[in-house]
């Protein structure tokens, strides 16, 4: 009975009572062509002409290499071919320069995956078609394992540019180049761009309040103002006291007297308030449908405006 051939690495399957005195030999051919599949790489050429991959029977192979670097500039849409029914693990880099031409990897009769330039590809086939494994794919891995220049903190993107998509939620965002929102972007903590432009093409971008846009409103009876109100128009029927110790110079809370009758916006203990129209420092009282906007200043010190103010 003569030998016959693997499936997958085409190795040679030796049957009993046949290649007497070359069994060494072949044996040695055999590993051989399995440390190629495990170890083997190989660069080449597909410039100008598409590749068909070949894996042969009992010999050294281009398509049986673990790591196959392609190379060249393209000049036309190219294509690898591997040979049908193969299974095996590939890892591919796209050494190509790709212009306006595109490289495909993918069996001669199913399907692959289009590489991407000066990117290595982690893929398998089935024996029909050629599988991409992408970072999304893979299992127990964190931001920072996936990202180039992660953070220690897995709530943290550290990156060129960032264009987003779908609707995303993050803590924190630095980049050093464009920020770009395709839908919504939520920052629950900082967005920083340190050279570039934030912009949200289509949707909104929201912060922990909500909507940039939009001024959150928060509608209470009486209210010792907190720190969560800074940037908040808060609506009230009853008195407003400004706090000590609370506010930080810029912050700024906007006061809507949603009643019929007056209220009192007062100091607390140790707070300064002064009256942007005359200067004079004293609680204030606020007419019925009337808006102040109380500003920080300095250390317990406030200024506030309005048109219905006495």
């Amino acid at each position: 009975m003569p030998s016959t051939y693997s499936q997958d690495l085409k190795l040679e399957l030796m049957a009993t009572g046949e290649n007497a005195g070359t069994w060494g030999t072949k044996t040695n051919t055999n590993l051989n062509l399995i440390q190629q599949a495990i170890a083997g790489y190989q660069e080449i050429d597909v410039a100008s002409a598409d590749v068909a991959l070949a894996m042969s029977n009992a010999s050294i192979s281009n398509a049986r290499n673990m790591v196959l670097k392609f190379t060249g500039t393209l000049t036309a849409n190219r294509t690898v071919t591997l040979p049908n029914s193969i299974e095996k693990f590939y890892v591919i880099v796209d050494g190509t320069t790709h212009g306006a031409y595109t490289l495909t990897f993918k069996t001669v009769s199913g399907t692959g995956f289009t590489c991407v330039q000066g990117k290595s590809h982690f893929c398998y086939s089935d024996g029909t078609n050629v599988n991409l494994i992408s970072g999304a794919q893979l299992a127990n891995i964190t931001l920072d394992a996936v990202l180039d220049n992660g953070n220690v903190s897995d709530g943290t993107i550290n990156v060129s540019n960032i264009t987003v998509s779908v609707a995303t939620t993050t803590n924190t965002i630095s980049a050093s180049g464009a920020i770009t929102g395709g839908t919504s972007l939520t920052i629950n903590d900082n967005i920083t761009s340190t050279t570039g432009d934030i912009t949200a093409t289509a949707g909104d971008v929201s912060d922990a309040k909500g909507e940039i846009r939009l001024v959150p409103l928060l509608s209470v009876s009486s209210r010792t103002l907190a720190v969560t109100d800074h940037g908040k128009v808060i609506s009230a029927t009853s008195t407003i006291t400004v706090p000590p110790s609370v506010f930080s110079a810029g912050q700024t809370v906007t006061i809507y007297n949603n009643s019929v009758s007056n209220i009192s916006i007062s100091r607390g203990s140790g707070v300064t308030m002064y009256w942007a129209q005359t200067g004079a420092d004293a609680n204030r009282t606020l007419a019925q449908r009337g808006v102040a906007t109380i500003l920080c200043v300095g250390s317990n010190t406030f200024v506030i405006t309005g048109g219905t103010l006495t």
